[in-house]
């Protein structure tokens, strides 16, 4: 027997309307019975309306406010969404380099780059890997080029006589120049320190040329200073400390061997050009994690980024290892024992 109603032809009992068909209860925004699946009637859901999900960058995850953090936080992960209203004004690039990478190109950049890792990595990494998301990005960086005075101590075996090593100081003026920095918080300093040697400075165009030409993907992101020119002094500080230890010892510091290299900067004359540079970040999901890559925006061969350790293949080689040294060990005993 066949048994056809009308979904118009819902009942009421005494605790709401109910399902035609089952009489299973129907709530408010039922568009089917949750028990049979049968159509609701029309026109009794409440006209649906349009929502906005505050959404976790990091998981995916909804966010809600915490009163704890007093701000949007993910009960997952834990990222806390803030809205920040610096004082000083916000810097802008004033030139850009272009992109030379096309986006499918840092897609198979990324594959390769996860082939090339090492025994300690997954063997399957760059065929299993699931790419999420690869978003074009202009990075905001600075070039800086700066004198400095630089103070410094060092041992080396200049005059050192009978001794190994002799103490030596001084102060020298010292140039630098064409310094990149990174002003970025999208993407780390390790990440920016080793995509920076790599970019080509000798095309970079005003900035205000990016509406009328094509300068990279159309979906390109610039990302704004996050730190002002006077903010970033301790930065540019510590990265000409670096290269002025490096500097001295090419010809300042007395002998052919150092030790203990100690480095004071005074600056001054300190120019600086805000640059956009062109980078991909790729996030990828293997065996249900996040990593997350960035490729170069012009030259596709140098990626960095994180990826996952194949723990099984560590215990093999330390298994391994300890065994060899078993097997030394006892080979030793019996020696002795013959």
């Amino acid at each position: 027997m066949s048994v056809s109603m009308d979904v118009a032809s819902a009942t009421t009992s005494a605790t709401g309307p109910c399902c035609a068909r089952c009489q299973g209860p129907l709530e408010p925004g039922d568009l089917r019975c949750a028990v049979c699946g049968l159509a609701a009637p029309q026109g009794r859901a409440p006209a649906s309306q349009a929502v906005q999900v505050l959404r976790c960058t990091e998981c995916g995850a909804a966010v809600s406010y915490s009163a704890e953090a007093q701000a949007p936080k993910c009960r997952f992960c834990g990222a806390v969404t803030r809205i920040e209203q610096p004082v000083d004004p916000i810097d802008q690039a004033d030139w850009l380099l272009p992109f030379g990478v096309p986006p499918d190109q840092a897609d198979q950049a990324l594959r390769q780059w996860m082939s090339t890792l090492g025994f300690f990595r997954p063997s399957d990494l760059s065929r299993a890997a699931t790419v999420e998301g690869l978003r074009p990005i202009w990075w905001a960086g600075w070039l800086v080029s700066a004198d400095a005075v630089v103070s410094w101590t060092a041992d080396s075996n200049a005059g050192a006589h009978r001794s190994s090593w002799a103490p030596h100081a001084g102060q020298t003026q010292l140039p630098f120049r064409n310094l990149l920095l990174s002003a970025s918080r999208g993407l780390s300093l390790d990440e920016a320190r080793e995509l920076a040697p790599y970019f080509r400075l000798d095309l970079a165009v005003p900035a205000a040329h990016r509406t009328q030409q094509q300068l990279g993907p159309p979906d390109a992101v610039l990302e704004q200073f996050d730190a002002q020119r006077s903010a970033a002094r301790k930065i540019v500080s510590e990265r000409i400390a670096a290269s002025a230890e490096d500097a001295l010892k090419r010809g300042v510091i007395p002998g052919s061997a150092f030790r203990n290299v100690h480095v004071a900067v005074l600056l001054h004359a300190l120019e600086t050009r805000r640059l956009a540079l062109p980078s991909y970040v790729l996030a990828y999901r293997y065996k249900g994690r996040s990593y997350r890559a960035v490729v170069h925006g012009q030259d596709a061969s140098h990626v960095t980024g994180t990826a996952p350790i194949a723990w099984g293949k560590v215990a093999l080689v330390v298994a391994g290892a300890l065994a060899l040294v078993v097997l030394v060990i006892g080979a030793l005993v019996l020696a002795r024992a013959a």
